[in-house]
């Protein structure tokens, strides 16, 4: 093997060394964050409101166009078929579509206010609350 080849091949086997660690770190970092009240399957049955509810944030005019510009990015990442940890994996399959939501949720919360979330929000009000517990943001308590 010439010096060049082995260089090539160093180099791939160290980008995917890397690149192996980072998803590692992320499943890790997934599975400690996860929240501890709300499982998979609660995340799961919110699914279809908070969908709706980027929708609908994200065909706000009255929001400012950089968030709604990031609503529509998070819409498309949602819509891939392919994610950064597979869905096949259990519990962190999906988990890393509740990070990049619970994310992009504090950003909209944080650029247009709570008022938004909860003018938009067509599901339970319990529903809200968990859906603001793993955005991390302050949102209605649900009654009880």
């Amino acid at each position: 093997m010439t010096r060049m080849d082995w260089s090539w091949w160093s180099m791939a086997v160290g980008l995917a060394g890397g690149l192996l660690l980072l998803w590692a770190g992320l499943l890790v970092a997934l599975w400690v964050g996860r929240p501890d009240d709300l499982g998979v399957r609660d995340a799961l049955r919110l699914l279809p409101d908070v969908i709706h509810l980027l929708r609908r944030l994200a065909t706000d005019s009255t929001l400012p166009r950089g968030v709604r510009l990031r609503l529509w990015l998070l819409l498309a990442y949602l819509a891939m078929p392919f994610d950064l940890v597979p869905d096949f994996i259990p519990v962190i399959g999906y988990a890393d579509d509740v990070v990049i939501v619970a994310a992009g949720l504090r950003a909209v919360v944080r650029h247009a206010g709570m008022g938004a979330l909860e003018r938009h929000w067509r599901g339970t009000p319990e529903g809200l609350a968990a859906v603001c517990r793993v955005a991390g943001l302050r949102g209605p308590q649900p009654q009880r």
